[in-house]
C-alpha cells in the first residue's frame, strides 16, 4: 500500500497498538510475581488486552483496501479471490516462521510449540475463511463482514460448548475458544468487523468525517450496550465465561477501537505525514517490531531479569524497548526487502506488511 492510499488514522492507530503491546509484555515477562496484583501492573495487564483486537481488525481493513484496489484495477471477482487467499498464504508463511524461529531459539521447547496458534494464525485462517467476500460488490462486504463478525462472536460460547474429544489437537487449538491461543472463535471477528469497516472507508471515501464520528458513537454505544448485557443475571447461553468466549467481551473490545480509530482520526486531521513520524514508523513496522520484541522479552535474552524488576524498573524498561523499537524500525528493513525482491523478480508482487 503506497502512500497515497494510507489511512494516517489507522496508521496512528497501529503504532498505538505497538506501544500498549510493548510494555504490557515487558511487564508480563519481566515484573515480580509478588507484584502482580499492584494496581500499576493490573491497568498495565487491562491495557494489555487490546493490542490484539486492534492488529486483528487492523488486518481485516487491510484486506478490505487491497480488495479495493482490486475492484478499481478491474480484476474480476476471482483474481480478487485469489489476492485474499494469497495474502492468508503470506500471513500463514509468516505465522510459521515466526514460530520455527522461536522454537529454535528456545533450546529444547516441544515440537508443537512450532504449530502454536498465535495472533498471526489467527490472521492467515480469518483472512482466508473471509476471503469470499471478495467474491461480493464493495458496498455489500461492509454489511456482510459485519454479519459475519457477528456470528463468529455469537457462535463462540456454542463452539466451546461442543464435543470436540475426537478432532485432532491442531484443529481444536485453531477453533476452541482457548486463553492460551488466538482461536477463530471468537478472536477472528474483529478482522471480519474491520474488513467491513475499512470497505466502508473506501465506499464512503468522501465522507471520512462523519465515518469516524458515527464510528465513535457506534463504539460508545457498543461498549455500554454489551458491559450491560455481559452483567445481567442470566444469558442466552448455558455456559459462557466472559473472559473466553462471550460476545460481549468482543463487542466492547471493538467498541474502544473504533472510539480509538476516531481519536487518531481527530490526531492526524490537520497533520503532515511527516509530522507522525514516530507513531507511523512504529504501526507501519509493527511485524518486524512484534516479531524481534517477542524473542527479545520472552526468549533467553534477557534471562537475568524476568520476574525480578519492581514496577518502576519495568515502566524505565518499557521506555527502553520502545526507543529500541523505534531505532529499528527506522531501518526500514521491510522495505529494503521488498526493493530487493522486487529487483530480483520484478514480476512478483510482494504483499504490505502487516
Amino acid at each position: 500500500m503506497d502512500d497515497s492510499e494510507r489511512v494516517l488514522a489507522l496508521d496512528w492507530l497501529r503504532g498505538l497498538g505497538v506501544l500498549i503491546m510493548l510494555q504490557g509484555h515487558l511487564f508480563n515477562s519481566l515484573a515480580r510475581s509478588d507484584l502482580h496484583n499492584d494496581a500499576v501492573y493490573v491497568l498495565s495487564q487491562f491495557a494489555g488486552g487490546m493490542p490484539a483486537p486492534i492488529f486483528l481488525f487492523l488486518v481485516g481493513a487491510t484486506l478490505a483496501f487491497r480488495l479495493d484496489r482490486a475492484d478499481r484495477g478491474g480484476i474480476s471477482s476471482f483474481g480478487r479471490l485469489n489476492s485474499a487467499l494469497r495474502r492468508a498464504g503470506y500471513l500463514a508463511a509468516i505465522a510459521f516462521a515466526f514460530r520455527l524461529q522461536l522454537w529454535v531459539f528456545a533450546w529444547g521447547n516441544p515440537w508443537k510449540e512450532i504449530f502454536r496458534v498465535d495472533i498471526l494464525n489467527c490472521m492467515a485462517l480469518g483472512v482466508a475463511v473471509l476471503s469470499p467476500a471478495a467474491l461480493l460488490a464493495p458496498t455489500k462486504r461492509i454489511t456482510w463482514c459485519a454479519a459475519a463478525g457477528l456470528g463468529i462472536a455469537a457462535a463462540a460460547p456454542l463452539i466451546s460448548a461442543m464435543n470436540w474429544s475426537g478432532v485432532p489437537w491442531l484443529i481444536r487449538n485453531y477453533l476452541i475458544p482457548n486463553k492460551e491461543f488466538f482461536t477463530f472463535f471468537p478472536d477472528a471477528a474483529y478482522i471480519a468487523f474491520g474488513v467491513s469497516f475499512g470497505a466502508l472507508l473506501r465506499v464512503g471515501e468522501p465522507a471520512h468525517d462523519s465515518i469516524m464520528q458515527w464510528g465513535a458513537c457506534l463504539g460508545l454505544a457498543l461498549v455500554v450496550t454489551a458491559h450491560y448485557f455481559s452483567n445481567l443475571p442470566f444469558s442466552i447461553y448455558a455456559n459462557s465465561d466472559f473472559w473466553l468466549n462471550s460476545p460481549g467481551l468482543i463487542l466492547i473490545r471493538f467498541g474502544i477501537v473504533l472510539v480509538l480509530a476516531a481519536a487518531g482520526y481527530v490526531w492526524t486531521a490537520k497533520q503532515a505525514p511527516e509530522n507522525l513520524a514516530f507513531m507511523r514508523r512504529l504501526g507501519t513496522n509493527s511485524l518486524l517490531i512484534y516479531w524481534v520484541h517477542v524473542e527479545l522479552v520472552y526468549g533467553r535474552w534477557l534471562w537475568f531479569a524476568k520476574g525480578r524488576l519492581t514496577i518502576g524498573q519495568c515502566a524505565v524498561g518499557s521506555l527502553v524497548l520502545i526507543a529500541a523499537m523505534y531505532g529499528l524500525a527506522t531501518l526500514n528493513l521491510p522495505t529494503r526487502v521488498k526493493r530487493q525482491l522486487h529487483r530480483v523478480w520484478p514480476a512478483v508482487a510482494v504483499p504490505e506488511t502487516t
